[in-house]
């Protein structure tokens, strides 16, 4: 209640961008307070065995993660931990140093509980990411979360050049991760989501899967995200080319760019201007998205579930869709540093059933 009176009264006058440095800063900040992290604790860490899942070779706490997106260069993932979250997947992260599209690039849509961004993959570059994901793993922190990371392809490469560039990122940072994710599905990169096309995805994901197996000495596990704006028969020809190439998993789904029954104005989706969408409007579409994943492969890939994922109930109606792991961004904006813990309270105890799924994924 506190956090959203704030929200409303005060957040909202301050340009998104700028809230989510702010807010990130001072929980990084506050984390390396002595007793602060434990308080942290104390407060939003939701400590039930019955949650414990194993998935992608993680031991994990809870199911539910943080989404690509908040901490695009892993300079928060201790302090995140102690929010609650049972895993952190950083990035987007290209393998050259981008500042990413030019501001104000993040606006947002209160009435849908939405926000829209034209972020470009903003990130210190793969080189720097792994430098500090180095660290991480040198001191393991005391309360561990697992770490994904997502890689996305530089703006100034050419398509041509795509798989070359998305295996450099793989190169630097795939003895750091517990997973990869190719993100081909943002749409503030030019031309990025043409590489859905089975055709030119094939190279890319062949590429990573190389790069990141020969560099870090093991198999890592690899996903691709895709977009909800996809066709049906184009989601299932990606799950077809997941399942050949011998992929892990797949991440449903990344943000649209449609602003189709949005209860905001016509005016105010204008000034938020292109991008993509995030929020409480891609719920019923990524949940219907990771249905037909399911359906298609059906315990053979692991899948990580997100768009619209804002309570308990949204978070279980995606478990029980046969999501193994599930993911949240917008509604921790909206919902402040107890998101976490409000959904987790709320969640069945026998989640590790969802995680039986994804067990045998990996273990084929």
């Amino acid at each position: 209640m506190i956090y959203r009176t704030l929200y409303r009264h005060v957040l909202t006058r301050v340009d998104p961008e700028r809230a989510h440095h702010l807010s990130s800063t001072a929980l990084c900040a506050l984390s390396r307070v002595p007793l602060a992290p434990a308080l942290l604790r104390r407060l939003f860490v939701v400590a039930d065995p019955g949650l414990r899942v194993r998935v992608l070779g993680m031991d994990l706490a809870n199911p539910l993660g943080l989404a690509g997106g908040f901490d695009k260069n892993a300079a928060g993932v201790e302090a995140l931990s102690h929010l609650g979250f049972g895993f952190v997947e950083v990035g987007t992260v290209t393998a050259l140093p981008q500042p990413g599209n030019p501001r104000p690039r993040m606006h947002r849509l209160v009435a849908d509980r939405a926000v829209v961004n034209r972020m470009g993959f903003n990130n210190d570059g793969a080189q720097a990411v792994a430098e500090r994901l180095k660290r991480l793993r040198a001191v393991p922190p005391r309360h561990p979360v697992g770490v994904g990371v997502n890689i996305g392809k530089s703006k100034v490469v050419p398509e041509e050049r795509a798989a070359e560039d998305y295996a450099t990122s793989a190169r630097l940072l795939a003895r750091y991760a517990d997973y990869l994710v190719v993100n081909v599905s943002s749409p503030n990169t030019p031309g990025l989501r043409d590489l859905q096309s089975v055709e030119r995805l094939r190279p890319v994901l062949q590429a990573v899967r190389e790069a990141a197996d020969s560099s870090s000495g093991r198999r890592v596990p690899l996903l691709v995200k895709i977009a909800p704006d996809l066709a049906d028969e184009d989601v299932d020809a990606v799950a077809d080319l997941a399942l050949e190439l011998g992929l892990e998993g797949i991440v449903a789904t990344n943000t649209t760019i449609s602003r189709a029954g949005l209860a905001s104005s016509a005016a105010e989706v204008e000034a938020a201007g292109g991008g993509g969408l995030s929020g409480a409007p891609l719920k019923q579409r990524s949940l219907e998205v990771l249905r037909r994943l399911r359906a298609r492969t059906g315990d053979r890939l692991v899948l990580i579930a997100v768009g619209g994922i804002e309570t308990a109930a949204d978070a279980q109606a995606r478990l029980d869709a046969g999501a193994s792991l599930v993911q949240g961004y917008t509604g921790l904006v909206y919902e402040g540093p107890a998101y976490a813990a409000r959904i987790l309270r709320g969640l069945r105890r026998p989640v590790a059933a969802a995680a039986v799924a994804a067990a045998a994924a990996v273990a084929r």
